[in-house]
């Protein structure tokens, strides 16, 4: 449904234009990338994105493509999309509507399909060039996540600010509209005499995001406002960072990386902070595993437990291994080999996100994990220094059941294992939460 708002306050269209141009600029390199993405939905804060973006980049010499990811989950998606492309054709810029067919109604709908939207952008930008997307979130949407991560006892990283930009993949997500109130958008649209679409949905109390909104309103009487908790959220923003940069300085004094795997020295490990040393888990979890998600809470609070008392255990596709010999003393976090059992790639491809194996390819041979059969088969794999579990995650080479080599245990036969990721590659993870 097509919506326009009543009454505009002109007086603030101006200065509206200036402040967004000057965020556009804030975020953004120099110089300015040749082109950038705005991705648009036809809503009020993407629409006026759409226009504040086409008014800063007439200025200059940035071109600008706008995305419309159509996800299948409401009839009228695809009019929507149509709106948005005759509005970017009046601007005299190029359209594209991405589609997404995997709303089958399993598991967390909401979750998957933004997953999707990232991703199906992601792939548009790299075909056409782009490394930046503009994102319309606005101050309404900071002060609506607080409120619904408070009711899920969300820490730090959950109830801070959304963060100005973000890479996923080869693309950075930058949003320029973070303060700005969607009001405010609104009046612009309607002073420029343009329409946007409202999503029923937007409507529905069974949303948490409604019903934040309706609490938000509610809350208002009290003093509790957008601005107020958009405030609160960047200052939990910046509390974030200085943790993120006391997480990156311990990692540097307690961890290494080795063979894909991170290495621990424990007795710095367990001097350090409660939060830091949770942070430095669940970064080194998440950079052996490649998820993209933390692990639970719980979870992670297990292994620290376990810390003081060398309980290793299995978690987040990893396993936590407490070294012996003459490594006592080193906590080794690698990949738990059942998670990458499945796991297969051909020659001089990325395996399992860690790995590129390079070597005389036979007919019929694929990448996988050594796994335990494979270390039946290699007698000497000890000497790699490799614990068990870090040994059979190793990539190794296989045609049907025959192993052919395993170049991190010993038995080469030509072929060679490059890690894709490096040490400062890790440290840096520390960094972003």
């Amino acid at each position: 449904m097509n919506h326009k708002a009543a009454s505009p306050r002109a007086d603030r269209i101006g200065p509206l234009t200036d402040s967004v141009a000057q965020a556009f600029d804030n975020l953004l390199p120099v110089p300015l990338p040749d082109r950038i993405g705005l991705a648009v939905s036809g809503g009020s804060d993407s629409t006026a994105l759409l226009h504040l973006a086409a008014a800063w980049a007439a200025k200059g010499k940035t071109a600008l493509h706008v995305v419309t990811v159509d996800h299948g989950l409401r009839p009228e998606a695809a009019q929507e999309a149509s709106d948005v492309a005759a509005q970017a054709d009046a601007l005299g810029l190029p359209h594209t509507t991405l589609h997404w067919s995997g709303g089958d109604g399993t598991g967390n709908l909401l979750d998957r399909a933004r997953r999707a939207r990232y991703a199906l952008m992601s792939n548009w930008a790299l075909a056409h060039d782009i490394s930046y997307i503009a994102l319309g979130h606005t101050a309404d949407d900071v002060a609506e996540n607080l409120l619904m991560r408070l009711a899920r006892e969300a820490g730090v990283d959950g109830l801070s600010a959304m963060a100005p930009s973000r890479r996923h993949e080869n693309t950075e997500f930058f949003r320029p509209l973070l303060s700005f109130k969607r009001n405010d958008l609104r009046d612009y649209l309607t002073a420029r005499n343009q329409t946007w679409a409202d999503d029923p949905s937007n409507q529905d109390s069974k949303y948490d995001r409604v019903r934040a909104r309706q609490i938000l309103a509610a809350l208002e009487p009290l003093g509790v406002s957008v601005d107020g908790l958009a405030h609160v959220a960047s200052t939990l923003g910046d509390v974030l960072n200085a943790l993120n940069w006391y997480a990156f300085l311990a990692a540097r004094d307690c961890a290494r990386v080795e063979q894909g795997d991170v290495l621990f020295c424990l007795r710095q490990l367990r001097v350090q902070p409660d939060e830091i040393t949770r942070r430095l888990l669940v970064h080194a979890l998440c950079w052996v595993s490649g998820a993209e998600y933390a692990p639970r809470r719980r979870a992670v609070q297990q292994l620290q437990d376990g810390l003081f008392d060398a309980r290793g255990m299995a978690l987040h596709g990893c396993r936590a291994v407490y070294l012996t010999g003459a490594d006592r003393g080193l906590l080794r976090i690698c990949r738990d080999p059942r998670a990458a059992a499945e796991t297969t790639a051909a020659p001089g491809q990325n395996w399992d996100g860690r790995w590129r194996v390079d070597g005389p390819w036979p007919q019929g041979a694929e990448i996988r994990v050594t796994g335990a059969n494979g270390l039946k088969e290699l007698e000497n794999w000890r000497a790699s220094g490799l614990p068990e579990p870090a040994a059979q995650s190793a990539p190794a080479v296989w045609r049907g059941d025959q192993l052919i080599a395993s170049p991190l245990l010993g038995k080469a036969a030509g072929w060679t294992a490059t890690p894709l990721r490096q040490d400062e590659e890790f440290f840096n993870s520390c960094l972003i939460s």
